[in-house]
Parts: structure tokens; C-alpha cells; sequence
């Protein structure tokens, strides 16, 4: 609420946002694994060459981070989400009816840039604009909050629809939830944010601190710690979430039930981000981040020992939390270090990275999977990894942020 007793118009773009990136998230980026082995089935390619295309969307995402980050800084971010729900809408369609592999390849090219300008970096680069200092945190959880749904709600659709209508169905039935929700909110919801403007309950224009510029970030240690860190997470959580369903199929799991428990594990992000705040307050942003690569590290090592555990509860518990609390920190630090002016361009450069890990991790896992010779063997690596990451980010000098002011 604003002094007068207005809702502020931000509170207004955050819901907007809450909705579309659930779907988002849902459709565009989690309804992938489930459709994995039936598309294998169909059209008989391999795995490696299937989530090839995956990758390849992702990068294209992963270049195309920081020139969104840098249209949103000066543009607002009502066009460009706008215009990659659209694009977004017309792929699904056109990924629905392909019948070759490069049409597969070109759909995901383009797909790339769909979520470039859908996804978490542009929604958290709006935010920001609108909530320069007080309120920033409230605003970006509440976003994660919610986008945290997206697996816990979608995952299990889509399985539901793949059994009633085929993959090429059920594209089609995603495409419309897709367009009916998205692009109305993005296109009548989002507006420009506010420059040089107060942030409501702020008694000077804390929105017109200028921060650092990219170039300045880049100079500093600290940019490069987390981005490489984040590039490490990142790999290795996308890797899991892409080749769980078939890793745990062949060991005697349904498809239901794998999708059921990456399902969970968003549902394990929710109260993970509600505890963030006051746990990064109390012990400091870089002690919280490295143990979420320690905790992650140890969900991995259970995974590898599938065979011989009783159960997977402990490790969809525990990556789960992790994960929802690692996408809030990247959100959170990145702010915090170096300024709300340049955020989105500064974030779009450490996306660079950890998008870039998305683009690899889907067909470098399979790679990895075979010159290894099994997935345990992958989830070994992947976890020594992290914990590389973690004591990265420990090391980190616990001054870092004054670096910034």
C-alpha cells in the first residue's frame, strides 16, 4: 500500500507475474521430461538426440539473457513478454505437428528466445524496477512463491493429458492454457516501471540510487564466484529434472511416479523460500547460499544410491528446498550486491551462465551417462560439483557487499 493507502501498482504487476510465470514454467520448460520418453517411442530418436534440442534451446535463452535484461532496463517489460507468450504459444503448436529432427531443433531454437522473455529473469528484472530497496525481497518471494507451483501443478497435468491424448495432443491442449493466460496478463497488466520514483514507505527516492553498472559488477570477484557457482547448480539440478522420469523408469519406477516426485520437489520450494529471509538475515546471504550447494550435493548423492535406499522422500525433500531457496538467492544477492539499476542487465550477464548450464545439462547428462557408464556415476560427479560450488561461495570475502556501495 502506498502513504494515501493505494495498493501500489507493483503489488499489481506481482500477481500478474505470480500467474504467467506458473504457467511458464509449467509448460515451457517442465512439460519437456514428461513428453521425453514418448516422443522417443514415437519417433524413434535417441535420447541424447531429443534433449540435443532442449539444449539448444537453452542456450539460444542463455545469449539472448542479457539483451533482455538490457530492453528491460530501459523499456520495461510489457512488449517483450508479450511478444515471447506469443511465440511461445505458435511453437507449442508447431512443436506438436513435427515430423523430422530438425524441425524439432528449429522449434526449440526459437523457443529459446520465448523463454529468454518469459521466464524468471525478466520477471525478476520487472520487479525489481518497480521495488528498488523496500519491499524488493517481499516482491521477488512472493514470485517464487508462487513459480514454485509450476512443477507440483503442471507436471502431473501433463502426465494426465500424455495418457488421454498422445504427446502431439497434449501440446496442443498446453498451447491453449498457454495463450489464454499469459498474454492478457502480459500484455494489459504490465506496465514500465516508475524511474527516480519513491518506493512506497521510503522517505527519499531509494529507486534513483544509481548502482553499479555491468562493467563494474564485472571487475569484482564476487560476480564471477556466483556466476560460476550458479552455472555448477544450475547443470546439475536441470540435469536431474530432465532425466529423472527415465532414470527412475528403468530402475522400476512408473512415469506417473517420477513426475509425481519432481512434482513434489517444487511443492518442497515453498516453505524453503518462506524460511530464506529470515535464515539469510540471521547468517548472512553467503553462508546460506553455499550450504544450499551442500544440501543439493547430498540430495544428488542419495539419488545415485536409489538401489539401495528405501525410499527417495529425504532427497525430494531436500533438493526440492534447496533448489526453491537457490533461485531466491540468485534473485536476492544479485540486487543486494550491486544496485536496482542495473539489475537486469547485470543478472541477464550471471544468466549468461546459469542458463547457459540449462542449455548443457540435458544432453551433456546424457553424454556423461554414457561415456560413465551408468547415471549413478553422473550423480557422483555432479555432487562433488556442488560441493566445489559450495566451498566457492564460503570462500567468498564476507565484506563483499560494502565492495558494492
Amino acid at each position: 500500500m502506498t502513504d494515501s493507502g493505494r495498493l501500489y501498482y507493483g503489488w499489481v504487476v506481482v500477481a500478474a507475474l505470480c500467474v504467467t510465470e506458473v504457467v511458464s514454467w509449467g509448460i515451457l520448460y517442465y512439460g519437456f521430461p514428461v513428453l521425453l520418453r514418448p516422443m522417443e517411442a514415437d519417433l524413434g530418436w535417441s535420447r541424447v538426440e531429443i534433449t540435443g534440442a532442449f539444449s539448444v534451446g537453452m542456450g539460444v535463452a542463455a545469449l539472448a539473457a542479457l539483451p533482455v535484461g538490457r530492453w528491460i532496463d530501459h523499456h520495461g517489460a510489457r512488449a517483450l513478454m508479450t511478444t515471447g507468450s506469443c511465440l511461445a504459444t505458435v511453437l507449442l503448436l508447431a512443436w506438436s505437428r513435427i515430423e523430422s529432427l530438425s524441425a524439432l531443433y528449429a522449434v526449440w531454437c526459437l523457443m529459446g528466445a520465448a523463454l529468454a522473455a518469459t521466464l524468471y529473469e525478466p520477471a525478476f528484472a520487472a520487479v525489481v524496477g518497480w521495488f528498488a530497496t523496500r519491499g524488493r525481497d517481499k516482491a521477488l518471494l512472493t514470485v517464487t512463491l508462487a513459480g514454485a507451483l509450476a512443477s507440483t501443478l503442471f507436471m502431473p497435468l501433463e502426465a494426465w493429458l500424455l495418457t488421454r491424448l498422445g504427446w502431439r495432443g497434449a501440446l496442443q491442449a498446453l498451447a491453449v492454457i498457454l495463450a489464454v493466460t499469459t498474454i492478457p496478463l502480459h500484455a494489459l497488466v504490465l506496465r514500465p516501471a516508475p524511474r527516480h520514483t519513491p518506493t512506497p514507505g521510503t522517505e527519499h527516492g531509494e529507486s534513483g540510487v544509481p548502482g553499479l553498472t555491468l562493467g563494474a559488477s564485472a571487475r569484482m570477484a564476487v560476480f564471477w564466484v556466483l556466476a560460476v557457482a550458479f552455472f555448477v547448480a544450475n547443470f546439475a539440478t536441470n540435469a536431474v529434472t530432465i532425466h529423472l522420469i527415465p532414470y527412475l523408469s528403468d530402475r522400476g519406477y512408473s512415469p506417473t511416479v517420477a513426475a509425481v516426485m519432481i512434482g513434489w520437489m517444487g511443492a518442497m520450494q515453498l516453505p524453503a523460500r518462506l524460511l530464506f529471509a529470515p535464515v539469510a538475515s540471521r547468517f548472512g546471504h553467503r553462508a546460506v547460499t553455499g550450504v544450499i550447494f551442500f544440501v543439493q550435493a547430498a540430495s544428488l548423492a542419495q539419488l545415485a544410491l536409489a538401489a539401495e535406499l528405501p525410499t527417495l522422500v529425504p532427497m525430494v525433500v531436500m533438493l526440492g528446498a534447496a533448489n526453491g531457496m537457490a533461485t531466491l538467492a540468485r534473485a536476492t544477492i544479485i540486487a543486494e550486491i550491486f544496485g536496482p539499476r542495473h539489475y537486469g542487465a547485470i543478472a541477464g550477464a550471471v544468466a549468461l551462465g546459469s542458463n547457459g548450464a540449462r542449455a548443457i545439462a540435458p544432453v551433456g547428462a546424457a553424454l556423461l551417462m554414457v561415456a560413465l557408464g551408468g547415471y549413478e556415476r553422473v550423480f557422483w560427479l555432479l555432487a562433488a560439483s556442488l560441493v566445489a560450488a559450495g566451498l566457492g561461495v564460503m570462500a567468498m570475502p564476507a565484506g563483499h557487499s560494502d565492495d558494492a556501495k
